[in-house]
């Protein structure tokens, strides 16, 4: 490899992000580097190398290559030494900072460090205010009170100059100072101007964010302190060198009383601590972490998933064990540190980090998730001598009316009458009732199986379907003993639906529903002849057989044996079913039917079963939304989730977005109170949703949980199609780095055959935002990468899209050579797809064409460039690409100019700009070619008019 090739691998690399990949790409070059035995390139490559370590999270490695650059200077200095001595004096406060954060470096080490420094500044005439800083710094370390506010008196007071640190972080350090000594209000005062201002250093303005997240919440600032700590994060989380600002984000959330925010950001950065930058870094992490997650234990159990390392495997830990672990961490490197420093600062200092609690006003900071108060659950029931029900939708607890004189049987009789009609509080207050007075073991088997039947409805309420089949099979067994043979159809009929939810006990649930219901066609009352068959219907629709369930609820008769109830649920039933077999007008009439009885009966329950029915199938989403409004007035309160999650994503087809979220956020507030699985998906649409408001932010932060949520859950699709949108919402950020990662981590994901077409759609995407960025090599090479998959996927137009979009990369990089290795390729697909009629395909053949006419005219080959266009423009306008046309026929003009036709030119280029709107963005150049037209044509005073109409400089080229 030439040097040449070095440099420019080198000038790629430096282009990078800090992180893993860069340090790695260059640890590669320097072992090549050092192989060509080029001493500039070395020293260069290790100048960059020392910045790439510093901030990709190794500093330790930074050591080395500043140690081998200040050699290499001082032992043979070079003409190209003196222009990096700017960057080589900047390096030594990498240097004093680093060694600070390492217990084994000997403090001798970094006052050594220190005063080379000095000297040297000194003997450049430069400003020791810098110098002033580090040993304030130093100082502050050790705990030496009196030398730092020495040292910091100095460092305010002496002059600033180009190696002092930037107008960021110079003031984050004196916040940090002035926060500690008590003085919040001047932290927040002095920092107002910085953040006013523009900061442009990579560590700006995340750190000075940070730092006065306790300054903004001890001054009363708690809207200022919360948007400090979300736009701080946001920029310090994908960064393995920021991990100490981190761990003040988690403390920040624990005082705070967000104790379920700071355990999320505990977990997803918790794996970092086995590749910690720094002892230092890992300490204060590790404190912080401690803290949070005892706090956690405190109010309640909670686990945290910790992923898997040498010698470690995934899993989940509990807060309280894990709090201990991280105590240990903490508390064993301060005592390290302490030992190397001669003083016990560093572990008071831990002490108190690990004692944090929240402390005063809850300030909320997620945006997924609100703090509310408890609610009742509204069907506790309260037994009294006389009373009445609780109305649908109302949080009172209810009043139940249970005779105070009633047997048994008259017991067990009004529990089965609630439970039919959806009254589970009378339901549960005459079983507890019947409980208290009475004995089974005294009592008739025919009453003992009542009992048990019912035992089993509250089980299948319970959503205990194995102890549900247990109860009915002992009652059914029973009631067969008891020669009860009509009640043990039904339950039988019940036992059978429960079986059919099992592939294993499918055919025996069938078996008995039918029977049953033959049986009660026979001896049955209407009632029980209705719901028989509404029993067969079910079973059915457990298993999916949606025709034969609809024939079996055909043999309902249609007043359902005269219970209004059982009519409701079978025409929700009807509902359901329709919608199954894609019948929506029948399914949405079914479904207003059991709404219109419900109402009636006043049961919520009911009303809002078929509400949500109602919701999925009616076409307009505005009607959608009304009907989850009903619901949710009077929705019992195991039912909100599900109807609030309803409403919305019936807003959000509504074009309702703004509201949507607030609907989603109170979805996962209900999930993650009621500790209801699946509020990672509800994460993820609520991110799409901040998404589709332009709450970008917002849509990061909550996208970043429902990775992390989807990921533990071990739902890989839907995390990696969450992943995509979290890509989306980076480039819309500008967080170009970030969403690159994550479709690289993507197309890796999708390796599979069947998942060709998606992993070259993600390339693409990724071609594309980096062509944006002007990283236009990068850019083509993920262009040819999505361009292969998209042709081992059988997709040759988006093939012929991505070669194309190669090309125009290669064209911007420079890349002559591999821009015209991509116009052949194009040339071959197009020749496949030439002829067929259909407007992409016209459309992408027309762009290849143009694609390649501008890859052919910078090789100077511009007659083949000319004869490429001929038609193009006509072509796009039989499909109405009008700006395309016309982008097209400009090009033609500048070709034809540069082959001296000016003639031909003119008229086209006149024809062109009279069609283009006066705001677009081709006017000019069209103006510009179209003067230098008429210049050619000895027009020059039409050519003079066009300039000054256009604004155009007679000598700009």
């Amino acid at each position: 490899m030439s040097d040449e090739d070095l440099w420019r691998m080198l000038r790629g690399v430096t282009d990078m992000p800090y992180g893993a990949g860069q340090i790695a790409a260059l640890e590669q070059l320097l072992r090549r580097v050092d192989a060509a035995d080029d001493r500039h390139l070395a020293f260069i490559t290790r100048m960059q190398a020392t910045t790439s370590y510093i901030y990709g999270g190794e500093p330790a490695k930074s050591f080395v290559t500043f140690s081998w650059c200040l050699s290499e200077f001082d032992s043979d200095p070079q003409p190209y030494h003196q222009r990096h001595l700017h960057n080589l004096l900047w390096h030594f406060k990498y240097m004093v900072s680093g060694l600070l954060n390492f217990p084994e470096v000997p403090l001798d080490r970094t006052y050594a460090v220190l005063d080379d420094m000095e000297r040297r500044y000194r003997a450049g005439g430069h400003s020791l205010q810098t110098v002033h800083k580090h040993r304030f710094r130093v100082a502050d370390h050790v705990g030496d009170a009196d030398a730092a506010a020495h040292w910091y008196r100095l460092w305010q007071t002496t002059p600033r100059d180009d190696l002092s640190d930037c107008a960021g972080c110079d003031p984050t350090s004196q916040v940090g100072y002035l926060a500690d000594s008590g003085r919040d209000a001047e932290a927040v005062a002095l920092a107002e101007p910085v953040l006013a201002g523009r900061l442009t250093c990579n560590e700006q303005p995340q750190a000075i964010l940070t730092a006065l997240l306790l300054p903004y919440l001890r001054t009363g600032r708690g809207e200022s302190a919360r948007d400090a700590h979300r736009e701080a994060y946001r920029r310090l989380r994908g960064n393995l060198a920021d991990l100490w600002d981190i761990g003040d984000h988690i403390e920040f959330c624990t005082l705070t009383g967000n104790e379920a925010r700071a355990v999320e950001l505990v977990e997803r950065h918790l794996d970092w601590l086995d590749r910690p930058p720094s002892p230092a870094a890992a300490m204060h992490f590790a404190a912080s972490a401690a803290a949070a997650l005892r706090q956690a234990g405190r109010s309640g159990e909670a686990t945290v998933y910790r992923r898997a390392a040498e010698g470690r495997p995934a899993g989940g830990v509990a807060a309280l064990v894990l709090a201990d672990e991280l105590t240990r961490t903490a508390t064993g490197l301060a005592e390290r540190f302490d030992a190397r420093n001669g003083t016990t600062h560093q572990s008071e200092w831990i002490a108190r980090r690990l004692a944090v609690r929240p402390n005063g006003e809850h300030l909320p900071l997620s945006a997924s998730v609100r703090r509310r108060a408890p609610r009742p659950t509204g069907d506790e029931p309260t037994t009294v001598p006389a009373g009445t029900r609780r109305q649908a939708g109302t949080t009172e607890a209810p009043v139940v009316t249970v005779p105070v004189d009633a047997g048994p049987d008259e017991l067990l009789d009004l529990a089965e009458r609630s439970w039919g009609r959806h009254d589970p509080a009378t339901l549960r207050a005459a079983l507890a009732t019947f409980d208290e007075r009475f004995d089974s073991t005294a009592l008739p088997a025919r009453t003992v199986a009542h009992r048990l039947a019912l035992r089993a409805a509250e089980r299948g309420d319970e959503d205990d379907i194995p102890g549900a089949i247990e109860m009915n099979r002992a009652a059914l067994e029973l009631y067969r003993e008891a020669g009860e043979t009509v009640t043990a159809q039904v339950v039988a009929g019940r036992l059978g639906v429960l079986l059919t939810r099992s592939d294993d006990d499918a055919d025996e649930g069938l078996a008995l529903v039918r029977e049953a219901a033959e049986a009660l066609d026979r001896d049955g009352d209407a009632r029980q002849r209705a719901a028989a068959h509404d029993r067969v219907a079910l079973a059915l629709l457990h298993r999916e057989r949606w025709s034969e369930a609809l024939a079996a609820l055909d043999r309902v008769p249609a007043d359902a044996g005269g219970d209004p109830h059982l009519a409701a649920r079978i025409a929700l039933h009807r509902a359901h079913l329709l919608e199954q077999v894609e019948r929506p007008d029948e399914a949405r009439a079914a479904a207003d039917e059991s709404r219109r009885i419900g109402r009636e009966l006043g049961v919520g329950e009911l009303v809002t079963a078929a509400c949500l029915t109602y919701a999925r199938t009616v076409d307009d989403p505005a009607e959608a939304v009304t009907a989850c409004d009903e619901a949710l007035r009077v929705a019992p309160a195991d039912a909100e989730l599900p109807v609030r999650v309803s409403r919305a994503r019936a807003l959000l087809s509504a074009g309702r977005a703004t509201e949507a979220v607030d609907e989603f956020v109170e979805a996962v507030t209900l999930c993650v109170e009621r500790g209801a699985e699946g509020d990672s998906f509800l994460r993820w649409e609520l991110a799409n949703a901040y998404r589709m408001v332009g709450r970008l932010a917002e849509a990061a932060e909550v996208a970043e949980e429902a990775v992390l949520g989807l990921d533990r859950m071990g739902a890989q699709a839907e995390a990696d199609r969450c992943r995509h949108l979290l890509a989306g919402v980076y480039a819309g950020l500008g967080e170009i780095d970030p969403a690159l990662a994550l479709l690289e981590q993507l197309a890796g994901n999708l390796d599979g055959p069947d998942n060709l077409p998606y992993r070259a759609q993600v390339l693409e995407e990724a071609g594309g935002i980096l062509y944006d960025a002007d990283r236009d090599a990068a850019g083509a090479e993920r262009f040819a990468e999505a361009a292969t998959a998209y042709r081992l996927g059988g997709l040759p137009l988006d093939e012929l899209r991505a070669r194309r979009r190669e090309a125009y990369a290669w064209f911007w990089a420079d890349d002559r050579p591999a821009a015209i290795r991509a116009v052949e390729q194009v040339d071959g697909l197009a020749a496949t797809l030439a002829g067929q009629p259909e407007p992409p395909v016209t459309y992408e053949l027309a762009m290849a064409a143009e694609a390649g006419a501008r890859v052919l005219t910078a090789e100077g080959r511009p007659d083949e460039a000319l004869a490429r266009l001929v038609g193009v423009p006509d072509r796009l306008r039989s499909i109405e690409a009008f700006g395309e046309a016309a982008q097209v026929e400009v090009l033609t003009g500048e070709l034809l100019l540069r082959l001296d036709r000016p003639a031909d030119a003119e008229p086209l280029l006149r024809r062109v700009l009279a069609g283009l709107p006066a705001d677009s963005r081709p006017v000019r150049q069209t103006a510009w070619l179209l003067a230098r037209a008429l210049d050619l044509l000895d027009r020059s005073d039409e050519a003079a008019a066009l300039r000054t109409e256009h604004d155009i400089d007679p000598d700009d080229d």
